[in-house]
């Protein structure tokens, strides 16, 4: 490389063009309707969670952990992959252990006027309000210049917002729970324009395949098992972190106004389960649907409810607050494995 190429190449700055900026509620499914936007396919934001089978459950605490986690929706990355392959696009990933490489990617594709889904730890974002690590944010990357990344992210981050290069390195390439080192993405369509609305038989497979998976999860830790699981563990949250004043709220931070494990997820395949309702209005799946649509949201009220309980007791110090989230949390999953079996048999 020239001395001359060098210095074109440090003072380059890239934006990619009619990128919609105002950011949705669910980070995965914000970034990759960026991309998905880009490549001319539009849908609502419920509509890509639901096609993703993206609602599920996590229950997850290890020694790496500062705090339990709680989460309302399948594993990061897994919700783009099923969407994709149901929607016949091409979604090309990258992973590496180098930094260099990883931003050479991502430069290559915004430099050819495409945006690129990142997966990182949004602890490490200039922008991000929650001082927490979480390895398992997602954004999508629109522009750059020499100190400065430009990117997507959800409305309550702010929607158009930026970071420093360095900060954005550093954070795609934390380890730890949920991390895939230096992920980045991009969605191609092979057609020029899809259906305005998705075809029927992907709809009902797309509900059935995350009802099966929800009611049938490998490990207690998932779904429904998920669920209860953390009905039972709820009760050790004083002993388990450090400052319960400090951490309990935390917690309950992260699951309802964080959007991992509160009602967020519950409210978007609500809203999923309307528009498919109406797509499939006069067939004898749309009345099934019913009270299933009911059922959630009913149980993101409950989501709410644990929430508040859990942030009542470490600001209260009442262990008493967990033994009623406790109850809240077997009652959610009554009410969700009910409705899952019947979207099961759809």
């Amino acid at each position: 490389m020239t001395d001359q190429t060098a210095s074109d190449h440090r003072n380059k700055a890239v934006i990619v063009e009619n990128v919609p900026t105002v950011g949705g509620e669910h980070c995965e499914t914000t970034a990759l309707g960026v991309l998905l936007n880009c490549a001319g396919v539009r849908l609502s934001e419920p509509m890509l969670f639901g096609l993703g089978s993206g609602l599920s459950f996590i229950y997850w605490d290890s020694k790496q952990q500062d705090l339990p986690f709680l989460g309302g929706r399948v594993k990061p990355f897994a919700l783009t992959q099923n969407l994709t392959i149901r929607l016949g696009l091409e979604l090309r990933e990258q992973q590496t252990s180098s930094a260099r490489k990883a931003w050479d990617h991502v430069r290559a594709s915004l430099d050819e006027g495409v945006p690129v889904g990142l997966q990182l730890d949004s602890y490490d974002l200039d922008y991000f309000r929650s001082r927490v690590h979480f390895a398992g944010h997602f954004v999508a990357i629109y522009g750059y210049d020499d100190e400065t990344a430009y990117l997507v992210d959800t409305a309550q981050q702010g929607g158009r917002v930026s970071t420093t290069r360095d900060s954005l390195a550093k954070a795609r390439a934390a380890g730890g729970p949920m991390s895939a080192r230096h992920r980045s993405f991009t969605v191609e369509t092979p057609v020029s324009r899809l259906e305005a609305k998705p075809p029927i038989s992907t709809i009902i497979s797309a509900i059935k395949a995350c009802a099966e998976e929800f009611l049938t999860p490998p490990i207690a830790n998932l779904g429904n098992r998920g669920i209860r699981t953390a009905s039972t563990r709820i009760h050790s949250f004083f002993d388990r972190v450090s400052d319960p004043m400090r951490d309990l709220p935390a917690i309950a931070n992260i699951m309802e106004r964080a959007g991992t494990g509160g009602a967020l997820f519950r409210n978007l395949y609500r809203d999923f389960l309307i528009e498919c309702q109406e797509i499939l209005a006069g067939r004898p799946e749309a009345e099934r649907i019913t009270s299933a649509i009911k059922a959630f949201s009913q149980s993101a009220q409950g989501w709410t409810s644990v929430a508040q309980l859990i942030e009542q007791a470490g600001t209260t110090g009442n262990r008493q607050h967990l033994s009623n989230a406790s109850k809240h949390l077997a009652e959610i999953a009554e009410i969700e494995t009910s409705a899952m079996e019947t979207l099961r048999f759809l």
